[in-house]
């Protein structure tokens, strides 16, 4: 058993032995970081794609050393991240990989991020790795509807409790083409003037908004919500929120319409809006 151990840690050793004299000690963390990701450190990991270098993650890097999370600095820089990872290491170039190797070779190695930053200062070095967030398009949209509608009516089927009151199994809704251009229009405003209401700029309530479109209704709810960036978040955090869960819960409606609007500027998030009609017979 003895045996197999020290075979086994040689073998490790010799295979980060290669690594090392692979990389010249001129070589910059990022270059490091490739090798150590071709290499999967050194045969511990699956290898991983090379990272495509970044200068907002360097400003991010930048922002990490100040202090701040790896989150907080992407976000300062003006990165949109869909997930971020940070490392700090110190010491001579040379000992770059074993020092990175050491401080998160699995971070550094992980297959979902894709991009990175650097900010050397001395003999201390801080990177950022991150996933850039890709605003959905209006080609998803319909896509993306029909994943909100197929989350709402699970819930619905199974029934839920919205903070004290409980809620048995509702009818699914259906989705209405007029009611998603109704939410889609007030998304839409909402990105463009900057404002999270229910009743818009021109003092448009909900049911103002849908009976302008001639649909006929006899009970109109609306949930909005800004930041989630998939169907399944704007959807649970819905569920989360007893208002907006009695809303989705509720037996009474049958119809839905739900979409979606980039914010403009420094604001990274999307503005939702569900828009949930008893119509009239």
């Amino acid at each position: 058993m003895n045996r197999t151990f020290f075979r086994l840690a040689a073998a490790l050793l010799a295979s980060t032995a290669g690594l090392v004299a692979s990389w010249s000690a001129s070589a910059d963390a990022v270059t490091a970081i490739q090798v150590l990701r071709e290499g999967g450190c050194g045969g511990r990991l699956p290898a991983a794609p090379a990272l495509r270098r970044n200068p907002l993650l360097d400003r991010a890097a930048e922002q990490y050393a100040a202090g701040r999370t790896a989150e907080a600095a992407a976000e300062k820089s003006g990165y949109r991240a869909l997930a971020t990872a940070a490392v700090h290491v110190r010491g001579p170039d040379a000992g770059l990989i074993e020092a990175i190797q050491r401080a998160g070779c699995q971070t550094v190695t992980n297959r979902d991020l894709h991009e990175i930053g650097v900010y050397t200062s001395g003999r201390d070095t801080w990177i950022v790795l991150a996933a850039a967030y890709v605003i959905p398009s209006r080609a998803q949209a319909p896509a993306l509807a029909m994943r909100v509608l197929e989350l709402v009516n699970e819930a619905r089927a199974r029934g839920a409790r919205c903070g004290t009151r409980s809620f048995g199994p509702a009818p699914p809704l259906r989705l209405s083409g007029t009611l998603a251009n109704v939410a889609e229009g007030h998304a839409a405003d909402m990105a463009a003037h900057d404002y999270f209401e229910h009743e818009d700029l021109a003092g448009h309530t909900p049911a103002d908004r849908v009976r302008a479109v001639g649909y006929g209704e006899k009970l109109v709810g609306e949930n909005i919500a800004y930041g989630p960036r998939t169907a399944e978040d704007v959807v649970q955090g819905w569920l989360d929120s007893p208002g907006h869960c009695e809303n989705l819960m509720d037996p009474r409606f049958e119809q839905m319409g739900v979409a979606f609007a980039p914010g403009r500027g420094a604001k990274h998030g999307l503005y939702w809006v569900q828009d949930l009609v008893e119509p009239k017979t």
